[in-house]
Order: structure tokens, then sequence, then C-alpha cells
């Protein structure tokens, strides 16, 4: 016959579970169905961890409201050979022979009526294992009563493995969005140590209590980032990943190894994260004073646990990543995923470390297509400034120079050529190289430029390229005469000591376009204390968010420079522009001389140079 009381309560107790976040919420619907079994006086349920630790005991007599919990970390030993296989075993006991060193539940059984107790032991997973029991009398129907507890360990044994699904599947979710933000915070810097502090910071709190990163350099590791979820440990963890030889020889030694290994316990002993107490202190006494404590078993009541991943990316070895927890186990993270984790950091950080490599290689050729120093004599103040627009850090085709004549004049150049990249570095060098040493000869602005546009055309270079050649002649009566030749660049802007600022006349086609091309200077005067300002498309291109050009209030901007030094107005123009462009990459450069005027009827012939370092 149908027990259909029993019936509607398993019913009702796989829907419960279905819907359950923890085991514990089906104590409910577990314990009162099986008090209302003929002969039940007393329902009793365990939770073990590993063989002998009891954390968990709840009971419910017949008539009463009220369960008797008990939660503990309790060590039983004589309970280990209670400990089931993988299938539930259903066992009756005497209550009288019940030993309370192996059995906790005997006190409470043998205060209530009945004379066997009836247990069924289940293994949750692979940590512990749990009992589910009923005391009985006489009158029971023991067997009913023991198809009832399986069915109803049934039940809690698929809650508990959904439970761990549902929570897999969550962790996997989150993981996931973990590893994918990380992606996304690594790779939004192209700086090595940002994108290594970038990768202790994702990883603190979400997948551990406290980071620490590594290079791996050629002298050994080199610690560069930590973090701790506790700020009071911050300078300890720091103090351990620069200072600590136990750390640091430990990665030495796994640098090659590819595996993530987790690290507690002896294999911890005289390292700084023991759970000995003989953790890492502060290294002063403003440390204590801060209140600063280890990072070791005294930070927290679960043992400390480290875990080291070697970063590898494209065959090599890059650093590595130490994550320190002090938190439970089930609430460690799996090797597969700080596996992926140090995969995309490695990456991240390789690339940025190739990325430091080319700029500096850039940087360096870069130098080399500028002059290192500009001529300066009592008669005039030179400035230059080069801003780099290409975030790429493609070497740019912007070049300048100074260069003083035989005669006492100066000559300054500046040119553009178009494009980016190694070839137009290579047509940067032809350029200024070809005008300098033509200028130095005593060459006159246009044919100077005549003779680089036909070298251009030998040469059959497959760019075009705009200058602007000025020269400075002082004359008797203290100013100078400035005689400018352009191809195809932007004009010269002069301001002058009054403050106003005007526009040297200019025009010219581009070089290395047209053969037996020729070009005319233009001549005016400048007074003592006047500016003549050269510069490149790259500030006057320089676009604000409404579609304006720098362009359009250059000649204000430069206004209220006047009376300020070339270095002032060289550096102080190129931020402008800078700050004022939403849009354009381009390269910047300027290239100031302020003259400062010879008394009337002195000495024109050349004055001694001095070589002073141009800003680049």
């Amino acid at each position: 016959m149908v027990d259909d009381t029993w019936s509607s309560a398993l019913h009702r107790l796989w829907q419960a579970a279905s819907r359950a976040e923890e085991v514990a919420a089906l104590a409910d619907d577990v314990y009162a169905p099986l008090l209302t079994t003929p002969g039940v006086h007393l329902v009793v349920g365990t939770r073990w961890e590993d063989p002998q630790i009891l954390r968990y005991m709840r009971a419910l007599r017949a008539g009463s409201d009220s369960p008797v919990i008990t939660a503990t970390a309790r060590s039983v030993p004589e309970a280990a050979v209670r400990e089931p296989g993988d299938e539930p075993v259903v066992t009756r006991i005497p209550v009288a022979g019940l030993d309370d060193a192996g059995w906790p539940e005997a006190e409470l059984l043998r205060r209530t009526p009945g004379a066997t107790f009836v247990v069924c032991t289940f293994r949750l997973d692979h940590r512990g294992w749990a009992s589910l029991g009923v005391s009985v009398d006489a009158s029971a129907d023991v067997a009913a009563v023991e198809g009832r507890l399986a069915q109803a360990v049934d039940v809690i044994v698929a809650c508990h493995t959904g439970i761990i699904q549902r929570g897999r599947e969550a962790r996997r979710g989150a993981d996931d969005a973990l590893l994918a933000e990380a992606s996304l915070q690594m790779d939004s810097s192209l700086d090595v140590e940002e994108t290594l502090r970038r990768v202790a910071r994702i990883a603190v709190p979400a997948v551990a209590d406290g980071a620490l990163v590594h290079l791996l350099r050629s002298e050994g590791p080199e610690f560069v980032s930590a973090t701790h979820v506790a700020v009071q440990q911050q300078r300890a963890l720091e103090e351990i990943g620069r200072e600590n030889l136990w750390l640091a020889t430990l990665l030495a030694r796994r640098s090659e190894d590819e595996d993530t290994v987790f690290l507690s316990g002896p294999a911890l002993d005289g390292s700084p994260f023991a759970d000995t107490g003989d953790a890492v202190q502060a290294s002063d006494a403003a440390e204590a004073a801060d209140g600063a404590r280890p990072v070791a078993a005294g930070a927290g009541r679960h043992s400390t646990v480290i875990s080291i991943s070697t970063l590898r990316a494209r065959g090599r070895v890059v650093g590595s990543i130490t994550f320190v927890y002090q938190r439970p186990e089930a609430r460690l993270p799996g090797s597969a995923f700080l596996r992926s984790l140090a995969t995309r950091a490695a990456l991240s950080i390789d690339n940025a470390l190739l990325y430091e490599l080319r700029r500096h290689a850039v940087l360096s050729l870069q130098e080399h297509l500028l002059p290192s120093q500009l001529p300066v004599t009592d008669q005039w103040d030179l400035s230059a400034s080069y801003e780099v627009g290409d975030p790429m850090l493609d070497v740019g085709g912007d070049f300048y120079d100074a260069v003083p004549r035989p005669d006492g004049s100066i000559a300054l150049l500046i040119g553009d050529v178009c494009g980016r990249g190694a070839e137009a570095a290579a047509l940067t060098g032809l350029a200024r190289h070809t005008l300098r040493t033509l200028l130095e000869q005593g060459t006159d602005p246009g044919t100077a430029l005549s003779r680089l546009n036909r070298a251009l055309r030998q040469e059959r270079a497959s760019r075009f390229l705009t200058a602007v050649v000025a020269t400075l002649a002082p004359q008797a009566d203290g100013t100078a005469l400035l005689t400018t030749c352009s191809a195809g660049h932007p004009s010269p802007l002069v301001l002058r000591s009054d403050g106003t600022v005007s526009e040297v006349l200019t025009g010219g086609l581009l070089l290395g376009v047209l053969d037996d091309v020729s070009y005319e200077s233009h001549e005016e005067r400048i007074g003592p204390d006047d500016t003549v300002v050269l510069f490149t498309d790259g500030l006057t291109e320089s676009r604000e968010a409404g579609g304006a050009f720098f362009e359009s209030i250059l000649p204000v901007r430069l206004a209220a420079l006047r009376g300020f030094d070339a270095a002032h107005i060289a550096e102080s123009l190129t931020q402008q522009a800078k700050a004022y462009r939403a849009s354009g990459q381009d390269d910047i450069a300027l290239l100031v001389a302020r003259w400062t005027g010879v008394p009337p009827g002195a000495d024109l012939l050349p004055h001694p140079l001095q070589l002073v370092r141009t800003a680049r």
C-alpha cells in the first residue's frame, strides 16, 4: 500500500531540493516527515569534514518544533571507522551499544525513547561525509524506516550535487568574466610596470588575498608589484617581494616550470608565509607603529597557501606571479584558471616588453635624425621642441636644424617628410644632412633647396617633402636680415617686440615632385627681441572636438608669449597644441630664434659659438 503522506512529503522535498542553495535548507523538509513515521522518536543528522572532524549536528525530537543544533569543528578520531565508501550504508545499532567516543549522537539518543538507532551514512563529496539517522522503538517497521532514510538521502545527495554543479557553473562564469576583464585591463597599457601592477590589482581579492609579480631579468627575478586585501599588510608583502631570499631562490628555481604549484604547511617552513609564527615583520619602527602585521598565519584563521605561476609567452619566460591565500580550501582557484590567467598576463607583459624595446629603438633613431645641440652666441637665442604624435611610435619625418654660416649669419631649416617609418626616416636623414652641408658652405637658401630637390629626383625618392630655410644675417644698424625660402612648407611667423605677429610670405613647390625647380627668397628686417618661429603642420593641424584647427588661434597664442625666451616659447606652443587637439596624431616640431641684436657699428664678423643641447 502506498503511503500518500510520505509520498507527498518526498515530492515536496524534491521540489525544495531543486531550489536550495545549501543542503541545510532541506532540514525542515527532511526531519518533520521522518518524525511522522510510526515508532520514530528522534531524527539526527551529522556533517563530517575529512574522516573525523565533526562540523555540524542537528537533532529534532517528536513533539518539538525546536531542533538542537551543534556547530563545531571537534575532532572525533574514533568516528573515522564510520566513514562510508561511494555508496550509502544503512545500519541498525542498539542505542545501548553506542560508544560516545565515536558516536556524538549517543547522548541525545539515550535521552530519547527508542532502543534502536537506524542510521544511513553517505558521502557528499571528496572532502567529507554525512549521516542521517532515527531513533525507533519496537513498534516501528524498521524496513520501511530504512527505505525512507535511503530516499531522503538520495534527495540530499542530489541536492548537494546540484549545488556543487551550479556553483561550478557560476564559478566558471565568474572566472571567464574575470579573465575577459583581466585581458581588457592588461591589454589597455603598453607600459611594462603598469601592466604588471594591473595583474596584481585585478587578482586581489577576486582570486587571492595577496599577489606578488616579478619580471625575469638576466640577473634573476626582479620585484615589480604587490598588493594585499588588507591595507596594513601591503608594505610587508612588498618587502617580501623585494628582499626575501627564500622567495627569490624559489622563483629562480621555478623559472622554467610551466605548471602552477601550490605550497602550504611544511612546504612553507622557513618562509615568510609559514604558519609557525615566524612570519616576516616590518623592517623598521615606523612599520610597527603603523600596525602592519605579518602576512602569514596571524593574518587570518585559515592556514596560508601560496601558488606560483610562471609567466611564459612566445616560448620564453617573462616572469612569475605569486598568489597568497588565507581562505578556505574550497575558495582556492583551480590550476586551469591560474594557468589561463598567467598566459594572458604573460602575453600582455611580453607585448609591453616588445613595445618598450621598439620604443627605445625608435626614440634612439629619432634622436639621430635631429641635432643634439644648437649653436648659441650673444646675437641670438635658439631653442627647439619636438613632440611625437603617433601612439605606435613609428619614426616620424619632421626635422629641423640651425647652421652657422661663414659670413656670420645663421641658417634655420625645418622640414616634413610625407609619411612615417623606416623609408621616411631615411629620407629625413638625407634631407637634413644635405641642406646642412650646403648651408654650412654658404649656399643661399633657394639654391640649397633646388639642389636637394635634384638629389631627391636622382635618388628616385618615392615620397615628397616640404621644407623652409631662413637665414638671419646681422646688420650694422643692429637689426638682422631675415631671408626665407620655402618649398611648400607652412609659412614661419614673426613675433615682434611690440607683441604683433606677422606671417612671412613664402611659396614654392614641394621637394621631390618635379625636376629643375627653382625657389625664390623673401627678405625682411627683424629688430632686437623679435622672434622667428618655424614649425611643421603637426602644430597648425591639431584639431579640437568642434573641428577648429590650432592654426586659427596660433597668432593669438604666440602674441601672448611676448617677452619670453626661445625655450619657453617653443615648449609652450607645443604643449598648448597637444592639449588643444582632440584628433590628429602628427608629430610637432618647432624651431624658435629670438634675435637679441648687436650695437650699431659693431664688428659683424662671426662671433664665437657655443653649443647647447636642444629639447627633443
